[in-house]
């Protein structure tokens, strides 16, 4: 790093009134007493993004202590705890004149704990240990001239203040800070002994499971009904510290959840799909934990399917086409739902979560008198209670089901959980009398084999030509699609075939990634929960592209792409984009489902 400048107060009393552009002159590293401040991207506008800075501070200085941050977890907990904290800061202490004035914000953050790129805290082993600040911060403008000394006021006045009230030790809430680790270590620990003791999913008692309202992630403050587990499910745990912690476990196999509308199926459901994440202390749901890799899937009507092996669901089609590699630009719920469940299991889901009323009714179940309607030789696809037992006994999958309307899978459940008025209860031996007393027909039992899947390969030709038109009038699109000759097109990711990708990857937003020309609809992959998230998602995309071989699937290739996150960090994504502050690390489901999901 450059050798720091100290004349920051004197070169912006110079820049008061001269055009805004001259603010550019601020760009590097500058000292200001312990704290350094590095400007590297300064907005050339008063209207454009505000400029990008990272504030640097002696690991010693803060007077953290080193046993709460001495573990890779710890450390993580810890950049989120404090990521909070500057933003707090940065709202209190920030400036009231409005958007003339300027101001100084950070990454957002959510109820969960993630490993983000916003705060970075060090191996207090680490020579020349320093926590490092990335942030954003709008230089003050009157019209398109510079403000010289409110800036000066912003940069040498509110900045430090902030760090002194967000870094300083003595200046935080230690019981706090300490709460927050404890939160991420525990949450981790309970994850780790689930495999071990046969479960998938735990619940503990006390837990608080309802959200404020359908926007707003926060815990339901009045009426909530504490979690109580049924006494025949109870489970202990260990927590991080050695105590234990009683709740629900839900065990491999096949669990479906039954109630009336209103009773709590769910929100126990949405509660299992954030379980794969650390929670803050207080969010009610902090001992609530699911295996890392379980996968929500769900009906998705009109997403592409791009050379997809959706042959386990779908087959013997009228046009006689394989559906081993099936694309197509406009597929329909029970297409898409099949498509995102084989993906999925390729993507090394150990669990799928799925409620009906976000599946497709005809790729769930098909009853009696359908079956006798539309004979199984003329009905192409195979319904998910067919297939749901022999996902777990051939492949290990387990799978969590919500369903109020239908009593078909119960035939195939292992374990059966009623919801009633937010209360759970094992009802597995009533459902299996249910079950005596209204047999299934003989052409409704399940089939013995899941079936194989083929792996997706990117960038190259499929092994075996044959695609199906686009569904309901689309037009089929991306290689081997119908009338496309997939042995003359080469490797499909080629800088031709890109679809105007000039520019990078980005996320706007939550739900969306903008790739050249496209937008990648990310809204079906409920467990995103930050933008920052879906910004590493499109970097790790571009990767992906940049290393597909037509020889390796694209589970390995996001594999090791997502080992070299871990290995180096998220900064491992920052490439030549500079600063790297707002990227927190997803899950290998999540960028395997987001590259599904790009039209090609």
């Amino acid at each position: 790093m450059s050798t720091p400048r100290t004349d920051l107060s004197q070169t912006l009393r110079r820049l008061d009134g001269s055009s805004y552009s001259a603010y550019k002159q601020l760009k590097g590293l500058w000292r200001l007493g312990e704290v350094e401040l590095v400007l590297d991207r300064v907005q050339s506008d008063p209207y454009a993004p505000p400029s990008l800075a990272r504030v640097r501070l002696p690991l010693r200085s803060t007077g953290i202590p080193s046993g709460l941050i001495a573990s890779k977890d710890r450390r993580v907990a810890a950049g989120d705890f404090l990521t909070r904290q500057f933003s707090r800061a940065a709202r209190e202490l920030g400036p009231r004149g409005g958007k003339d004035s300027g101001g100084i914000s950070i990454q957002s953050t959510g109820q969960e704990i993630l490993e983000r790129s916003s705060v970075l805290v060090p191996d207090p082993a680490a020579a020349d240990a320093h926590v490092e600040v990335r942030c954003e911060i709008a230089l003050p403008a009157a019209g398109r001239r510079i403000k010289g000394h409110a800036a000066h006021r912003l940069l040498t006045e509110v900045l430090p203040g902030v760090v002194e009230r967000a870094l300083r030790y003595e200046n935080l809430d230690a019981r706090a800070l300490q709460a927050h680790v404890t939160s991420h270590l525990d949450a981790q620990h309970l994850r780790e002994q689930l495999p071990q003791r046969g479960l998938v999913a735990f619940v503990a008692d006390s837990a608080v499971l309802p959200r404020a309202s359908g926007h707003r992630d926060e815990p339901l403050a009045r009426g909530a009904v504490p979690f109580e587990t049924p006494p025949e499910l109870r489970v202990e745990l260990e927590l991080e510290d050695g105590s234990t912690v009683s709740g629900m476990g839900i065990p491999e196999g096949v669990t479906v959840v039954v109630g009336g509308g209103y009773h709590g199926k769910s929100t126990l459901l949405q509660a299992l799909e954030r379980g794969v994440y650390s929670h803050v202390p207080g969010d009610g749901r902090e001992r609530v934990v699911t295996l890392p890799s379980a996968m929500s899937v769900r009906a998705e009507d009109g997403r592409a399917v791009s050379h997809t092996d959706v042959s386990p669901f779908i087959n013997n089609l009228p046009t006689g086409a394989d559906t081993r590699d099936f694309s197509t630009s406009n597929a329909s719920g029970s297409t898409s739902q099949a498509a995102a469940t084989v993906e999925a299991v390729e993507a090394q889901a150990a669990v799928l979560l799925l409620d009906e009323d976000t599946c497709a009714t005809n790729l769930m179940v098909r009853d009696e008198r359908m079956r006798a309607m539309v004979p199984g030789e003329r009905e192409p696809i195979t319904p998910f209670v067919d297939r749901v037992g022999a996902l777990y006994t051939e492949r290990g999958v387990s799978s969590i089901l919500v369903t109020g309307g239908s009593g078909a899978f119960l035939d195939v459940a292992d374990l059966v959980v009623a919801m009633d008025a937010y209360r759970a209860v094992d009802v597995t031996d009533r459902a299996r009398q249910v079950v005596r007393d209204f047999p299934r027909s003989e052409d409704m039992r399940p089939a013995a084999s899941f079936g194989e899947i083929r792996p997706h390969v990117p960038g190259g030709a499929p092994e075996a030509p044959g695609t199906v038109p686009a569904e309901r009038g689309a037009t089929p699109s991306g290689p081997g699609a119908a009338g496309h000759d997939a042995s003359r097109s080469g490797p499909r990711h080629g800088a031709a075939q890109r679809g105007g990708r000039d520019k990078p990857a980005r996320a706007r937003g939550l739900d969306t990634i903008q790739w050249g020309r496209e937008d990648v609809d990310l809204s079906a992959l409920s467990q995103l929960v930050d933008p920052s998230q879906t910004e590493a998602i499109a970097r790790l995309l571009e990767e992906v592209e940049r290393t597909a071989d037509g020889r390796t699937p694209l589970t390995e290739l996001v594999d090791a792409a997502l080992e070299r996150v871990v290995r180096d960090g998220l900064d491992a994504l920052a490439h030549h984009r500079g600063h790297p502050g707002h990227l927190a690390l997803p899950r290998a489901q999540d960028v395997v489902a987001a590259y599904h999901r790009v039209r090609r």
